[in-house]
Formats: C-alpha cells, structure tokens, sequence
C-alpha cells in the first residue's frame, strides 16, 4: 500500500514538474519581447530548439523538444519571422509555431532617394537579400507589372507604413505598393487634377520629388510646383539644383557652381529640357498634394530670400530676378565666410 502510494505521489510531482514547465514562463529573457527567424532549411526540431536555447527565447529546451513533439510542431513548422512576449509558456511557443503563427514585418517609407536606399531597408525587414532586390529594381520585366520602369519605380513610393509577413515575396510587395499607389491617386480626384493641369500621375510625382529636395516650406511648394510647370509649357529647361546633386549621388553638395552644371546625366535638367527620367526621391504626401493643387501663376523664376529664412521670391521678370539673386548669393557669401 505505502509503495502504490509513493508511485501516486511521484505521478502527482512529475505531473506538477510538466505541467510547470509547460505552462509556467518558457521565455529566458526580461525584455517585453523578442523577434527571431526560422530560415529556410532550418526547421527540423535540433536546429530550431538549439537556436531558440542560443538566442535566449526560451528556458528548458529539452522540455520544449519534447512538448513541441507532443503537439505535432515538428510536422507543420514553416520559416518565417515570428514573436514571442516575455512570460509566454512553452506550451504557447510550441502552438505558435505549429500554426504558423508570424510576426509582421513593416516597411515604413519616408525620405528616399536611390534605389540602394529602397534595397537596403526591404532587405533589413524581410527574406529578400539586396542584391535580389536591386535586381528586381533593374528589371524591365519584373516592373512592368506595375506599370513603370527602372526609371520610375519610385513612383510606386507613397509614403506609409506597408504590413507584410517576413518571407513575403517581392512580387506580393511590389503588389501592395502598386494597390496603395493607385488609390492614392484615386482618392480626392488627384487624377482628374493633374490631368487638368496636363501631366499624369508619375510626372506630377516626379515634380513633386524636385519640389521635395527644392523647398522645405510648405508654403513655397505649390508656387515652386507652378514656376517648374511653366517652365515646361514654355519648353524651357527646369534648371533645378536638386537634379544636379542627385545625378552626381552628391547629396552632401550646399552649394551648386557653374561647373556642376555640366555634369553628364539625364537627371541634369540645366543640359536637358523636360522633366528627368524619373523621381529624385520619395516626396512627402503633403508635398504631393501641394504640386497636384499648384496654383496657376505666370511665375518663371524664385531664388531664395536674401535673409535666409528658408522662404524664396518668385517672379516672371528676369531683370528683378537677377536683382535678388545676386542678393541672395552675397547674404550667402556672407554666411559661409562666417562659417569658417
């Protein structure tokens, strides 16, 4: 009698023992919570209970190994990015894992500018290797899909916060950026708008990339959008600075001299007419709605004000014009001399 129960009461301590480890806190570590990858190739039960031990995600990876078993995670486990909050049990991780629970991954666009920049920050947050992407960006045929080129893929840009999953391919996240691109233009009669001012979506985008890197005030960037636009319905050359710095990949560039001017790019709009080939950079929503509502004026100059207030003078007479360029060009003159 006494020995059936010390076996009943070894039972309850190994039950107790199991249940503890199952269903009290699995996680190794003190954070709110921790991300990690499977990788493809790497979901067999010793790979993935060894890097779970290595990265501190959970305690007990014995227990773990067995319980996983238990509940059939070993047979249903995909790659993938996944999360687990701290205090989770072993019994949660081992779920989660079984059914394919993952982690998003965000691709947060702000300010861009080459298609590096775009390669870096999808390879940072998803599967796909840079080089995989830039040769995504580079193909004529991956893009057409979307309805633009290696030259202006950027107008795929709107500037958001886009949810995927880890491994999501970058067919499915071209996808979504092409969707959210359309619908942007969709929404507010944006299309009918610029239209109306006869450019289509991705040109307007395009202007609205040089007026980007042009002006930060937002009360210049309608004006600036208009002198750029009659400068193009007078077949005039754009002569825009930000073109110069972003055909060179010179963007530390403060000031642009006469001998930047010749530089050999289609991007450099003081050697060619019409706007470049594509956009210079991501601009921001409030930038492209202030070029899509660009007043119309007769403006076909502005040059920064000379007190440096980050404010410009537009006109449409060259004489007055020359005045307060060379206005400008001597309170900078000042400034840098004052730098020194």
């Amino acid at each position: 009698m006494k020995k059936i129960l010390y076996f009943l009461l070894l039972l309850i301590i190994v039950a107790g023992i199991a249940a503890w480890l199952a269903l009290g806190n699995g996680t190794a570590f003190t954070e709110k919570n921790k991300f990690f990858v499977i990788e493809e190739g790497q979901t067999d039960k010793a790979a993935v209970t060894a890097m779970l031990e290595k990265k501190y995600i959970i305690k007990h990876a014995t227990a773990f190994s067995v319980l996983a078993s238990a509940v059939g995670t070993w047979d249903k486990i995909k790659p993938g990015k996944y999360e687990v909050k701290q205090g989770e049990s072993l019994l949660d991780i081992a779920r989660m894992l079984k059914n394919g629970k993952q982690a998003q991954s965000k691709l947060i666009i702000t300010k861009l500018r080459t298609k590096e920049d775009l390669a870096k920050l999808i390879s940072k947050n998803f599967a796909n290797d840079s080089t995989e992407v830039m040769a995504f960006l580079n193909s004529n045929d991956s893009l057409k899909a979307y309805g633009v080129d290696t030259n202006t893929v950027f107008t795929l840009l709107i500037p958001d916060t886009y949810t995927y999953y880890w491994n999501t391919p970058l067919k499915k996240i071209f996808q979504k950026l092409f969707e959210t691109r359309n619908s942007f233009w969709n929404k507010s009669d944006r299309t009918k708008k610029a239209e109306s001012l006869g450019f289509s979506p991705n040109e307007l985008y395009i202007l609205a990339s040089i007026v980007e890197e042009e002006t930060n005030d937002e009360n210049d960037r309608p004006k600036v959008a208009s002198v750029y636009m009659n400068r193009i319905n007078k077949n005039m050359p754009l002569q825009a600075d930000p073109t110069i710095k972003f055909a060179m990949k010179d963007f530390l560039l403060k000031r642009i001299y006469e001998k930047h001017l010749f530089y050999p790019s289609p991007y450099n709009t003081y050697r060619n007419k019409g706007l470049p080939p594509g956009p210079i950079c991501t601009p921001s929503l409030k930038c492209l709605d202030a070029v899509i509502n660009a007043p119309r004026t007769d403006y076909i100059y502005f040059v920064a004000n000379a007190n440096l207030d980050g404010g410009s003078h537009f006109t449409s007479d060259y004489a007055e014009h020359i005045q307060y360029a060379k206005a400008y060009q001597k309170a900078l003159d000042v400034y840098m001399a004052n730098k020194k």
